[in-house]
């Protein structure tokens, strides 16, 4: 059975940003009619991190609560290129480069949704069919001053940056994905709220109800400040080894750590309230850090991995020990040298040269074992290093 209107709300307002129009969702769920959710993504990248995962979390309370999930590859605006948030024109992606990401997608979304009950879509089903024609017609739903209503837009307008014709259809062929899909609700970032809510206006522009749009956070890196981003090299990939995804969230900040249980634990919200009072009263917020890490790594690996990585992760830095499985990578040189601010960022043991600039200042960069005090430190050409960064990152580098 179907659960009561306000009991669903519950579920579905954990986390989230913008509910536009509430009222009307809340109408939708008092008929107890199933809905159906849509969510795009963009095959950009190959491999998904925990970022990607709030909006996939929140695909699957919708799918607890009995409605139909669409999980939308965009594969025909990914040749497009997504300019939210951009400051410049996006270089679009090869079809051959969209059809091998999204195929690693696909396997990497069930990790999360139920593959039974989801369905998968590309929106090159009903783009690759659209003639000139409908297409001037999508077009004449917009005008250039509302695109230009958008911050990237505005921005780069302002500065005087191009912005190239192609970048105002990615929008409005979001918007369309909708009127395909018929969607009643459609999930997304915060940066994708003038594309959710132009949807709305191209359903009713076609004869459709305007879906429900809900917004959830972009979820902060491991650094804390800037969103989850493998260009940052702040993420956490849901692919990555269970050791190495139980290390990075374990090097979380505290503070952070609640907004991780928030948007990424399938904990209740009183369970994540009750930890939270444990903490003020004298419990070690590392341990409930690990009841984190090891729900996490559980779900996208297996619960005896989590196990494993938690014993793994408590004998290496209560006994110092060096990590058995350290990323190993290959750096070219540049006259006989590299240097180590540099290699430190480019193997992402840090997400700028600033940062691993303070870390060797602060003492906490060792190479082999010895800490290093020279910030112009330099790697010769056919050597092999281990460098440690903190207590947790390490990198074994070979300078070519």
């Amino acid at each position: 059975m179907t659960p009561q209107a306000n009991e669903q709300m519950d579920l579905i307002t954990r986390g989230t940003v913008d509910i536009l129009r509430e009222e009307e969702l809340l109408e939708y769920l008092a008929k107890k009619k199933v809905l159906t959710i849509k969510a795009g993504f963009d095959p950009t990248a190959p491999d998904l991190h925990l970022g990607h995962t709030v909006l996939l979390n929140k695909m699957r309370h919708f799918q607890d609560l009995g409605h139909e999930i669409c999980f939308l590859i965009g594969d025909f605006t990914g040749m497009i290129g997504d300019p939210s948030g951009k400051t410049s024109t996006r270089p679009a992606l090869t079809s051959e480069e969209v059809t091998q990401n999204a195929t690693t997608y696909k396997e990497q979304v069930f990790k999360v949704l139920d593959p039974q009950l989801t369905s998968v879509r590309f929106n090159s089903e009903w783009m690759n069919k659209v003639s000139s024609a409908e297409l001037v017609k999508i077009a004449s739903n917009q005008t250039v001053a509302r695109m230009l209503e958008r911050d990237d837009f505005q921005k780069r307008y302002k500065q005087e940056r191009p912005i190239a014709i192609h970048e105002f259809l990615y929008p409005l062929i979001q918007a369309y994905d909708s009127v395909a899909l018929r969607a009643d609700v459609e999930l997304g970032g915060t940066d994708q709220k003038f594309n959710l809510l132009l949807g709305r206006q191209l359903q009713q522009s076609y004869g459709l109800k305007p879906q429900v749009v809900i917004t959830m956070p972009l979820l902060e890196g491991t650094d804390g400040i800037h969103k989850m981003s493998k260009s940052l090299n702040n993420f956490i990939g849901i692919n990555e080894p269970a050791n190495q995804m139980f290390g990075k969230i374990m090097g979380i900040s505290d503070d952070l750590m609640w907004r991780y249980f928030e948007l990424l634990s399938f904990k209740e919200l009183s369970e994540v309230s009750d930890l939270r009072e444990s903490t003020l009263n004298g419990r070690n917020p590392r341990d409930v850090k690990f009841e984190l890490a090891s729900e996490l790594v559980a779900r996208f690996h297996s619960q005896k991995q989590a196990r494993d990585a938690h014993e793994a992760f408590v004998r290496q830095f209560s006994k110092g020990l060096i990590p058995e499985d350290v990323p190993e990578h290959q750096v070219e040189s540049k006259d006989g040298l590299c240097s180590l601010v540099s290699t430190m960022k480019e193997i992402g043991l840090c997400a700028s040269t600033s940062e691993a600039r303070r870390l060797i200042t602060q003492g906490a960069v060792k190479l082999d074992g010895q800490v290093v005090e020279d910030i112009g430190c330099s790697l010769p050409a056919n050597t092999e290093t281990l460098i440690q960064a903190g207590k947790r990152r390490f990198g074994r580098v070979t300078v070519v």
